[in-house]
């Protein structure tokens, strides 16, 4: 957005996308991306009987997030994914649900945007295809619920 001045130096830019960082727990894990921070109200449409008007309030509801879907290139020895998959039981979580948090970054490193999604676990996971004659890295997706997602934005100069 240019300043209504005119000033260059006092336009304000959206930020970029691919300075990014993904922790869980204690745990700091590199990520190439990041998708489905969504959510959303669910409308509730009501209307009476009596109504001299032929169409449905609607109101707000239930709110719902998405599953975030997270990607990132295959390590030798890296089993992360995989041993928090293990953890789930039916109904049950034997580690336990995590707190992952998304930090869109500034050009120094620090937050100007903060994801907090509360309670997540781990819903599927999607092993890197395999090509002979393929030249890209392996990449694994993991897919995790959450109950609660936070948004904080951060004003860093």
């Amino acid at each position: 957005m240019a300043d209504p001045t005119g000033k260059k130096e006092n336009a304000i830019w959206p930020m970029p996308k691919f300075y990014f960082k993904v922790s869980w727990g204690s745990a700091t894990i590199s990520f190439s991306e990041v998708s489905g921070l969504d959510t959303e109200a669910q409308i509730i449409e009501y209307r009476h009987g009596d109504s001299p008007v032929h169409l449905p309030i609607k109101m707000p509801g239930i709110q719902k997030v998405s599953n975030v879907t997270m990607k990132r290139g295959v390590f030798v020895g890296d089993n992360k994914f995989f041993d928090w998959f293990s953890q789930i039981k039916l109904n049950t979580i034997t580690k336990g649900r995590e707190k992952v948090t998304i930090q869109l970054l500034n050009e120094t490193g620090k937050p100007t945007m903060i994801w907090e999604l509360n309670n997540a676990w781990p819903t599927k996971i999607t092993s890197t295809d395999m090509k002979s004659d393929g030249n890209e890295a392996a990449i694994d997706t993991i897919e995790i619920a959450y109950e609660t997602l936070i948004i904080k934005n951060k004003n860093n100069p």
